[in-house]
């Protein structure tokens, strides 16, 4: 559990239990930014912060009441509230680049989840899960009532997994390196040539297939641009 101390408040030590994982605004902030730049630019989605996001929300409330004590004509009072705004902005971008992709690829990220090992991390918060069921059922009834109930019996049936594109991994994206990794594998091995491997520096940045990369995205040793 991740808690973010308040630069306006008058004691953002105190009260720590011990059991939370404690960082500063500027941490936390830098957090929700890497999660919102690789789900931007990321072609699936990936996996859900929601304690994260919630966190933020949470402590944007809070430093939101304590920008109320502070006298309305102080430079920092503006100086806070566009910080506020800011986040504010990253957060819901964060957030509605989720909802895009579940729309777009809705019986994809259905499947992913249900197939999910018990124990894995999860592709999708509560929330989002009802709602892309939810939208996976509403997408069915749409297509009975408008044009399967005009088909022949044996084709008023549709496979959405077919029916819907699934996220194209082989496209390209730009990345920032964060931890050296060796011996990645670019392009498989073909009749015409032997597979191609490169090693990746500490902060290079690359234009590569998504994936090749989206174990080391998922596990923050490099960042999306």
């Amino acid at each position: 559990k991740y808690r973010m101390s308040d630069t306006l408040s008058d004691d953002a030590s105190g009260g720590d239990d011990g059991q939370e994982d404690v960082m500063t605004p500027a941490e936390l902030i830098g957090k929700l930014e890497e999660a919102w730049l690789n789900e931007r630019f990321s072609p699936e989605l990936l996996e859900n912060k929601s304690e994260m996001g919630e966190c933020v929300m949470e402590q944007l409330t809070h430093m939101e009441a304590n920008l109320q004590r502070v006298w309305r004509g102080d430079v920092k009072a503006s100086v806070h509230r566009m910080e506020i705004d800011r986040i504010r902005f990253v957060l819901s971008s964060y957030l509605r680049s989720r909802l895009q992709k579940i729309e777009k690829f809705f019986p994809h990220v259905l499947e992913k989840e249900k197939s999910r090992v018990e124990g894995d991390p999860s592709f999708l918060s509560p929330e989002e899960f009802a709602f892309a069921k939810e939208y996976l059922a509403n997408t069915e009834t749409y297509l009975k009532a408008v044009a399967l109930k005009h088909m022949p019996p044996n084709l008023q049936t549709v496979d959405m997994l077919k029916a819907v594109p699934e996220p194209c991994l082989d496209s390209f994206v730009f990345l920032r390196v964060r931890e050296r990794q060796e011996n990645i594998l670019v392009e498989p091995e073909t009749d015409d040539q032997r597979e191609y491997v490169v090693d990746l520096d500490v902060d290079s940045q690359h234009l590569m297939r998504y994936r090749s990369i989206a174990p080391l995205v998922s596990s923050g040793a490099v960042q999306l641009i």
